[in-house]
């Protein structure tokens, strides 16, 4: 799911994420044709800026945005976690003051569902406390108690499909206790949170094989906040189905483009007389309208339009990637599928 934190996916506007396709395909004649399903946004940011008093006024954020599509919302508990200046946890809810003025609000299960419904989103979340990394044990258990307390609260007052959401730290017994309480509650999905917090990627991968397969296998199963390509696709392989991340736009913006042979880096110098395509086997706008020297030319430059043509691109390399992984797995060959994938990014770190 491309982020849409604030009812847009950065540097891109609704029309051109609908028209990703570009005018001929060079592939195959299903790839001509790919642009996302579900996009997701964001409670805390949307309840701060413009507020959902407006947003429901002026008829949902599918409304207000131009999207005829899914919209699935985080329900608001990591962004409190992470970016409030100041924030009170307490068994009715946060009180957190708001980044961007200081003015001082508070969020409760209730309260998120509330907005979620309100703005009119497609799957909403469980109102949650994402635990910091480096936390004791108990300290974690006990967030995750919480959790599961507001997990339930969430759903006595949902107006619309809901997912749960799995918490626990680094600590696989908590994983487990927490997958068996929120799988055992009658949710729509289950999402595994709490993930890429500021441990290792060997920690992150630990815990996502182990937790995932506990998951319930009937519901969707939703990574939150991962990941690399290579992330996405070893997720798959411990049985994953949805993800998001911001890494697609935010590294468009900062100049790091994901193609077929490895990350370009295009405001490198050697760049600046390539006019070959960013990505020889990429079917995107970008690739087939303009060259790697004009895009080093405009991100050098501080042009916006660059930044459109990156992340029409990464977007773009993203839903294609998932693409290929549905066809993988709908032909019985994932397993040979990952093992290519990751090797090509092996040969081309080492080279």
């Amino acid at each position: 799911m491309p982020v849409g934190t604030a009812a847009s996916v950065k540097s891109l506007t609704t029309e051109q994420l609908k028209t990703l396709s570009p005018q001929s395909s060079v592939l195959s004649p299903e790839s001509s044709v790919l642009t996302p399903e579900i996009i997701l946004c964001n409670t805390y940011h949307l309840m701060l800026r413009p507020g959902v008093d407006l947003i429901e006024k002026l008829g949902g954020v599918h409304k207000f945005m131009s999207w005829d599509r899914a919209v699935l919302s985080d329900s608001g508990g990591f962004q409190v976690f992470s970016l409030a200046s100041i924030r009170k946890v307490r068994e009715e809810g946060v009180e957190f003051r708001s980044h961007i003025d200081g003015s001082l609000h508070f969020l409760s299960p209730e309260k998120s569902i509330e907005i979620q419904s309100r703005m009119g989103v497609d799957i909403a979340m469980a109102f949650d406390e994402c635990p910091g990394y480096g936390l004791s044990h108990e300290e974690v258990e006990h967030s995750m108690e919480l959790t599961h307390r507001w997990a339930r609260r969430s759903l006595a007052a949902r107006r619309s499909p809901l997912f749960g959401i799995v918490q626990g730290g680094i600590y696989k017994d908590l994983r487990k206790r927490s997958v068996e309480e929120i799988g055992s509650m009658d949710f729509d999905g289950v999402a595994l949170g709490g993930i890429a917090v500021g441990e290792s990627k060997e920690e992150m991968f630990d815990i996502i094989n182990y937790t995932a397969p506990l998951m319930p296998a009937e519901k969707p199963r939703y990574l939150m906040g991962v990941g690399t390509p290579e992330d996405l696709v070893d997720a798959v392989g411990a049985g994953i189905d949805m993800f998001d991340c911001v890494m697609p736009t935010r590294n468009a913006r900062n100049g790091t483009l994901f193609t077929s042979a490895g990350k370009v880096h295009i405001k490198n110098a050697k760049y600046s007389e390539d006019t070959g395509p960013l990505d020889a086997e990429c079917d995107c706008v970008t690739c087939g309208a303009v060259s790697r020297a004009y895009l080093r030319h405009l991100f050098t430059s501080g042009e916006i339009a660059g930044l459109v043509y990156n992340t029409i691109h990464n977007v773009w390399f993203y839903l294609d990637l998932m693409r290929k992984v549905r066809q993988a797995i709908a032909s019985n060959s994932f397993a040979a599928f990952r093992e290519a994938f990751l090797s090509q990014l092996t040969r081309e770190r080492e080279s």
